[in-house]
């Protein structure tokens, strides 16, 4: 007998649907499984076996052979378990089905018939509802995720195959998972840190209040101990709350990167070692996987110790950091990961780090720091907008004893140039903020008058800036007019916007 069950596998961020059709043959017993399966479901074989047996059911003694179209994909993971157990049981007549074709089936099984979280459930409840199915039935460790899927889909979670196979039977019903609203995802986000913590430097923070008011990258550049890691690790607590449609995005990368099960409502903050290779990076694999940019979309990307990173891995960050997306071609497919972020890097001014110190003295030569400079290449510095000298603190700074600005009241402020930047871009799906306007758009909300033009010619002559940075300063001077409500660029914005590209 044949059976068909629809289940489900991720190629990139979006689910593809998979027929998991189980054919029943007299004949020598054997198991194949074909459509380009990879190891994991080549196993899958002796796990639906043992699950299927020791679950009370009778495990047809025959040919069995399961396919898994369109034969042409690639397929991994141990998610079609179930489905394939599922068939094989309809396909011997061990069930009626009843509601078999109405659900998009999911999950991996244990050796006694439990069911075990996959990856990727989200996204394959988005490509169940868009290819019309009632509903998904997915492991119960996934519930989590699955709590943000839209409401016009049933999400059934099930810890069991008898359970799965009763529900489809019509002899059991299995209550639906609750959705979360926008309003309990739209909770304060608690972070164990604040800005209200760093002493001094506010110079450093006027730039990154700068770079969350319009979603500017950063490059604080400074002796070690000046605390630049600590202003990092304190930016995302003064970003915009995530909206609805940026917590379903973060929340499908981190599902099909293995790292899912729970719903992100805060902003991501990766830090990975400058050990990391280009694969790690930017994603990859036979079939390629998210990587660290992707994982900080709509988040914060920090690279401590900025010349540290191979030189080849910094450089892949070049087609993110403009396009907001990493494309991974292999021979078989292309695919596309979501990337956009705010980079912030920090780095020493020189090996030591002690170039230009009040208190300590350099002992690099003029070459080793030229050496060390020219690990980042300049096309890549072009792709940072601000760019900042972080100083060493004085002592009557570190002896102070007051607490500095909240990072409450900084995010008010910016909340409010954010606010006015959404509805400039109201009409524009891909921008959200300054920091993405293409050229057209910088044309377009970025003109100056008559003195601020003078004085930003001035600037690109004499420090021989580049065309992308003369539209990374026109992108800041805009933002800090946001900061201003200022409907117009002026003269002090772009005088300001000026003074955080000369250390590039």
């Amino acid at each position: 007998m044949l059976s068909k069950v629809s289940s489900c596998t991720v190629l990139g961020i979006e689910g593809q649907i998979i027929q998991v059709e189980v054919d029943i043959a007299n004949g020598l017993p054997a198991f194949s499984t074909v459509g380009l399966p990879d190891n994991a479901i080549r196993e899958s074989k002796d796990r639906v076996k043992a699950a299927v047996k020791n679950c009370g059911y009778d495990f047809p003694n025959k040919r069995i052979t399961v396919n898994l179209a369109p034969a042409d994909i690639r397929k991994e993971g141990a998610g079609f378990d179930l489905p394939i157990a599922v068939g094989i049981l309809e396909a011997s007549g061990t069930f009626d089905n009843t509601k078999i074709g109405q659900y998009c089936i999911i999950g991996e099984l244990s050796l006694d018939g439990g069911i075990q979280k996959v990856n990727g459930v989200l996204p394959m409840i988005l490509s169940a509802k868009a290819n019309g199915f009632k509903g998904v039935i997915i492991p119960k460790d996934n519930e989590g995720e699955a709590r943000i899927a839209p409401d016009n889909i049933d999400v059934i979670p099930t810890s069991s195959l008898p359970q799965v196979v009763e529900f489809l039977a019509g002899l059991r019903d299995i209550k639906v998972c609750s959705r979360s609203s926008e309003n309990d995802l739209s909770e304060i986000a608690n972070y164990p840190v604040d800005f209200s913590e760093i002493k001094g430097q506010q110079h450093a923070k006027r730039a990154l209040e700068i770079a969350a008011s319009g979603g500017h990258n950063v490059l604080l550049k400074g002796p070690p101990g000046s605390g630049k890691t600590m202003l990092a690790r304190r930016y995302p607590t003064i970003l915009p709350k995530m909206s609805l449609e940026e917590i379903i995005e973060t929340t499908q990368i981190y599902s099909i990167g293995g790292k899912g099960g729970e719903i992100f409502t805060t902003r991501p903050f990766r830090s990975p070692h400058h050990t990391i290779s280009d694969a790690g990076l930017i994603g990859g694999g036979s079939i390629p996987k998210p990587g660290e940019v992707s994982l900080a979309h709509n988040g914060v990307l920090f690279l401590d110790e900025f010349p540290e990173f191979k030189k080849h891995v910094l450089e892949v960050l070049r087609q993110p950091l403009e396009d907001g997306e990493v494309t991974i071609a292999r021979a078989n497919m292309t695919l596309s990961f979501p990337a956009r972020f705010t980079l912030i890097a920090a780095m020493n001014p020189c090996p030591c780090g002690f170039k230009g110190d009040r208190f300590n003295e350099c002992n690099c030569t003029a070459n080793e720091i030229r050496k060390y400079e020219g690990k980042i290449s300049g096309p890549l510095l072009d792709r940072i907008d601000l760019q900042l000298e972080v100083a060493a603190l004085e002592y009557h700074e570190m002896s102070d004893t007051s607490r500095g600005e909240s990072s409450k009241n900084i995010k008010i402020r910016v909340d409010k140039a954010r606010s006015i930047q959404r509805n400039r871009f109201r009409h524009e799906s891909t921008i959200h903020c300054n920091g993405q306007m293409n050229t057209q758009l910088v044309e377009k909300y970025c003109e100056l008058g008559q003195q601020s033009e003078k004085l930003l010619e001035k600037s690109v002559m004499k420090l021989g800036l580049s065309a992308r940075s003369y539209h990374r300063i026109l992108k800041i001077s805009r933002t800090i007019a946001d900061m201003d409500q200022s409907i117009n660029i002026q003269p002090p914005h772009v005088a300001e916007a000026i003074q955080f590209r000369r250390s590039g």
